[in-house]
């Protein structure tokens, strides 16, 4: 990114899931706008390699261990928050969990696991930043573009999920749109660990799902959905509430 954009110098983000991927994406580009970040998740490690990253950028970091599917410990990402930086300005929803089976095949605890690590933890999340988000706060849910695929073999749970989570983001955007709050989903396609591991365990899959790809290549985590995220929730996203974006290439729009 352009080290002249500190567009959000000031603002206070949190990434889940930001120890890889999708989220390690988004917290670089939003470090490299000026925010202090902070990332959470459940392999310290990680964080705090991706917290050295964001360091060696000049910018602040606060790394919590958290467990999303806990109510403690959603708790805790907050109050840790306001302890080291004193406000919430913007709010990222990106951990999850992806279940992977057939309707009748996937496991009762599994299914759980997803809704609870998904929207669920997505929506006790967003009502408890709410209060630190209001005036001038912004929300962005990382969905999929599996949420509105015409198929979801063996993922049907996780397009559900997600599904869901894109439904409570529309409802937060008219809800809390009067408070100053801005909410918005995106749906990345983008070069992770997890996408790899498709590309490597279920080749024809997903060679078809990039072949009608428009641009005919998967996404950067920061370059091209982390930058996208800083303009969603910076000052030229500023009347952008309620769209859910795909970040995919134009994929969504040939499926």
């Amino acid at each position: 990114m352009n080290n002249k954009d500190k567009s959000l110098t000031g603002k206070v983000a949190i990434v889940t899931g930001g120890g890889n991927g999708v989220g390690r994406g988004i917290a670089l580009a939003l470090a490299d706008a000026g925010a202090d970040v902070v990332i959470c998740g459940r392999t310290e490690a990680s964080l705090v390699r991706v917290a050295e990253e964001i360091q060696a950028r000049g910018a602040k970091v606060l790394v919590v261990r958290c467990d999303v599917t806990l109510v403690a410990d959603l708790d805790r990402l907050i109050n840790s928050t306001i302890e080291s930086f004193g406000t919430i300005d913007i709010l990222i929803n990106n951990a999850a969990l992806i279940p992977h089976g057939s309707l009748l095949t996937i496991d009762e605890s599994v299914i759980q696991g997803a809704w609870d690590a998904g929207p669920l933890a997505a929506l006790r999340l967003m009502r408890r930043a709410h209060p630190y988000l209001t005036g001038d706060g912004a929300i962005v849910n990382v969905s999929s573009g599996i949420a509105i695929a015409d198929k979801a073999d063996n993922r049907g749970i996780y397009a559900a999920t997600k599904a869901a989570l894109n439904a409570i983001s529309r409802a937060a955007a008219n809800e809390w749109g009067g408070d100053g709050i801005r909410t918005n989903v995106i749906m990345p396609f983008a070069r992770t660990e997890k996408v790899n591991q498709f590309f490597a365990n279920e080749p024809l899959m997903a060679n078809n799902i990039l072949s009608q790809n428009p641009l005919g290549r998967v996404g950067d985590p920061e370059l091209d959905i982390g930058r996208a995220v800083v303009f969603l929730v910076g000052p030229g996203g500023s009347y952008i509430n309620g769209v859910t974006l795909p970040l995919d290439g134009g994929s969504s729009y040939v499926r």
